[in-house]
């Protein structure tokens, strides 16, 4: 049907007639991926797609490019980005992750932990990658490569990059392996078969290992501890603590507890207890506080016994008067596991020592308990004896639990 006679006739829409700023604001909501396919539809939005401020948040988003950064190159942001998914493409949905997390703990041993700086690696090159996977005839996971692109692990040096542990005769440090160091471990006996070692520690010789395949019972890139089944006769009847379901959660939640702060800092070392906020007690002046770590080196499944180390601080406020000042006396423990058994335990001081609490000063001790059950807690109380007078009193010591990590039996 025929158009009215006064009706007004609009031109057809096209792209050669929209104005160039609302393109651009159109375009600059597309991923990189949809950005590049316009390039590929008409010569306006190909030069609409180059233009040059559109890939700044790519930039930004993907490789973490910083003004400075771009600076410094005398690069556009369109061939900075193409120059990097060149190298990096494969790891684009991991990078950026990594690399925040990498930059955030380099800045945070910076501060804390200066001399673990040095024993990092340089990046490992794709070809080193690609070297191993021929080697172990085993595919690594991308975000493992993408780890090993920004830093090859660290050199066998003591402390470890991901945590120590220290009691009064046991000694744990565990160094992130290198690529060539961690194929050297790679594992095809039984009960470890296609496992890759990701940690070791030259003191207990303890590893925590990656799945590359989901054999004898373990999912694809798990991480976890081993543990030998002490009741089995087969020595590849093995138990696996788990620690990551893959590198990437693995990796960037240990690091998080790191630049966090939830793993304190002790003589230039990451320790790594585990402190609840809500495990303080206050008397008085007195404050108690504890923080507590699972040892899988020490522990076993069969026969059951879990091994718990905790770390208890003890601190008089700094407003509290000086006549406050008092000695810990002695200790009770009421101990309960799983099944609600129940020990009592007491006795003189605290591993040996009788410390003086003062305003604004803290005393600090390590020490150790084992449950036959996965889970279990204690509480107590401390007798104080003030210095300036002749009186005694109970300073609480809060409710702290302890609970096995998850743990599978090997299959093998």
């Amino acid at each position: 049907m025929a158009a009215p006679p006064d009706a007004e006739v609009f031109p057809a829409l096209s792209l050669e007639l929209l104005p160039t700023d609302p393109l651009l604001l159109i375009l600059s909501f597309l991923d990189y991926r949809d950005l590049v396919s316009c390039c590929y539809l008409n010569q306006r939005l190909n030069q609409l797609s180059s233009h040059d401020p559109l890939w700044k948040r790519h930039c930004k988003k993907y490789w973490l490019i910083s003004e400075e950064e771009k600076n410094r190159r005398n690069q556009s942001w369109k061939a900075i980005f193409t120059s990097t998914y060149s190298d990096l493409g494969r790891y684009i949905h991991y990078y950026a992750t990594l690399k925040k997390a990498w930059d955030d703990l380099e800045k945070y041993l910076g501060q804390w932990c200066p001399r673990m700086i040095s024993s990092l690696k340089e990046s490992a090159r794709e070809e080193d990658l690609d070297a191993v996977e021929a080697q172990i005839r085993c595919k690594l996971p991308d975000d493992y490569r993408c780890s090993f692109r920004i830093h090859n692990g660290q050199k066998l040096v003591v402390p470890g990059l991901m945590g120590s542990m220290a009691l009064s005769n046991h000694y744990r440090s565990e160094d992130l392996l290198d690529i060539d160091t961690a194929a050297g471990g790679f594992q095809q006996r039984l009960g470890l078969k296609q496992c890759l070692p990701l940690t070791f520690c030259i003191h207990t010789g303890l590893s925590q290992y990656m799945a590359l395949e989901s054999v004898e019972g373990r999912n694809k890139y798990e991480i976890f501890y081993q543990c030998p089944d002490q009741t089995a006769r087969k020595p590849s009847a093995i138990v696996m603590f788990i620690t990551g379901t893959s590198y990437l959660e693995w990796f960037t939640s240990y690091v998080n507890k790191v630049v966090t702060g939830a793993y304190p800092i002790i003589r230039d070392q990451i320790f790594r207890y585990v402190h609840d906020k809500k495990c303080v007690a206050t008397t008085e002046d007195i404050t108690v506080s504890v923080s507590t770590s699972f040892l899988p080196e020490l522990s076993s499944v069969h026969p059951p016994h879990y091994f718990f180390t905790y770390r208890i601080r003890i601190e008089m406020s700094k407003d509290a008067f000086p006549e406050k000042a008092c000695q810990l006396e002695s200790r009770y423990w009421r101990i309960t596991n799983a099944k609600g058994d129940v020990d009592e335990v007491q006795g003189p001081g605290v591993v040996g020592e009788f410390p003086v609490i003062s305003p604004g000063r803290f005393y600090e001790y390590t020490s150790c308990t084992t449950f036959s059950t996965t889970s279990g807690y204690m509480e107590g109380y401390y007798t104080f004896h003030c210095l300036y007078k002749d009186r005694f009193f109970n300073v609480t010591i809060p409710r702290f639990h302890m609970v096995c990590p998850t743990f599978k039996v090997s299959t093998a």
